[in-house]
């Protein structure tokens, strides 16, 4: 894995300075940094810490002094920490997984593997699956009747796959992610409390007692090329149509995304997401932490909600949210300002009281 600082330089398109020929087998944050590894230093404050380390050479920002600090060989570029992107993929070790079939692997007749495709041990592949040429399926796997899976796919330990689930290229699934489980439908047969709350922002009225029928899920999930998947997420199928994830999304850990959901393009869903059934999410949508969406709304193109912003209503585009309910991010600050000033304005009221009881007292 050992590159010379020339060969990173040129295979991120940036400009390598000092002695090229310094070899990194790894990186490190600058005050660890030993004598082979690349410095990270993408801010003044992380360079200031170089000579902590025993770093020869580090990525710094466009015009940062690198002779100053000590070093032999330095990458520069205008924007460091997307040249980390690239730079991680060079020197990510991986996770180890052996290539070929694993003989405890069980794949039935009909599925498909194309050219290279590599299975560990106890994974399991269903009828008519078919898996894209150069796609890594790790230990303990399922992949269901009729899945199908793009080209160098990685699926890491415990991903679950399930039937007819249709995914696209480059496609990356970590740990515990489970991709076309049932959607959360059930239904009563006469309105149920849940129903006339909601139709009358509260009251249930008389509720008889019933039980929950449950609606089956009878679309899937069709997920487009190069989207990445947290640990333990999970994408429910579709009700009748299919669950749909666009191009280029990228999910946290623990993310809930509902039946009938339909994703965007470059979208990127924080941890602890939620997002209830049949919502539409436009394109390049930023939901942080711990959002909450509601059922049956539409969030517009480039749309961010801040952490715990709780969405209850449309979102036109290009709106940033925060706050429960959600509101405008600057009027949500605003408003949290003026409830923090709220106790001073009572004890200003109170004391004005007892100022104008002394006078009317007096009279």
């Amino acid at each position: 894995m050992s590159h010379s600082l020339k060969q990173i330089a040129e295979a991120l398109g940036l400009k390598a300075v000092g002695a090229f020929d310094i070899v990194i087998d790894s990186v490190a944050e600058p005050a660890q940094a030993g004598p082979n590894q690349l410095a990270l230093a993408m801010k003044p404050e992380f360079a200031a810490m170089i000579p902590q380390g025993m770093a020869q050479a580090a990525l710094l920002a466009e015009g940062a002094d690198w002779q100053a600090l000590g070093l032999k060989g330095a990458i520069l570029s205008t924007r460091p920490r997307y040249a980390m992107a690239g730079l991680s993929g060079m020197v990510d070790p991986g996770q180890g997984y052996s290539g070929g079939i694993h003989p405890s692997a069980i794949i039935d007749p009909t599925a498909e593997l194309g050219e290279g495709v590599s299975v560990g041990p106890f994974t399991v592949i269903g009828a008519g699956a078919r898996i894209g040429a150069g796609s890594v399926i790790g230990p303990q796997c399922f992949i269901g009747w009729d899945a199908q899976i793009g080209a160098h796919a990685q699926l890491h330990t415990g991903v679950r796959i399930m039937a007819r689930v249709e995914i696209g290229d480059r496609f990356i699934a970590h740990s515990g992610a489970v991709i076309g489980a049932d959607g959360f439908s059930f239904v009563t047969p006469e309105p149920s409390g849940v129903e006339k709350a909601r139709d009358s922002l509260g009251d249930q009225g008389e509720v008889a007692a019933q039980s929950w029928a449950r609606i089956h899920s009878l679309g899937a999930v069709r997920i487009g090329h190069d989207v990445e998947i947290g640990a333990n997420s999970c994408i429910d199928r579709g009700t009748v149509r299919s669950t749909r994830i666009g191009d280029g999304c990228k999910f946290d850990n623990q993310v809930q995304i509902g039946h009938n959901v339909v994703i965007g393009d470059h979208c990127l869903i924080c941890a602890q997401v939620g997002v209830a059934g049949s919502t539409v999410i436009g394109n390049h949508v930023v939901l942080g932490g711990q959002t909450g969406v509601s059922d049956n709304l539409t969030i517009g193109d480039n749309v961010i909600t801040g952490g715990g912003t709780k969405i209850l209503a449309k979102v036109p585009a290009g709106r940033v949210m925060l706050g429960y309910p959600a509101t405008k991010m600057d009027a949500q600050i605003e408003t949290y300002k003026s409830l923090r000033r709220l106790p001073r304005l009572f004890r200003d009221v109170a004391q004005l009281q007892k100022s104008v009881s002394k006078l009317v007292g007096n009279d």
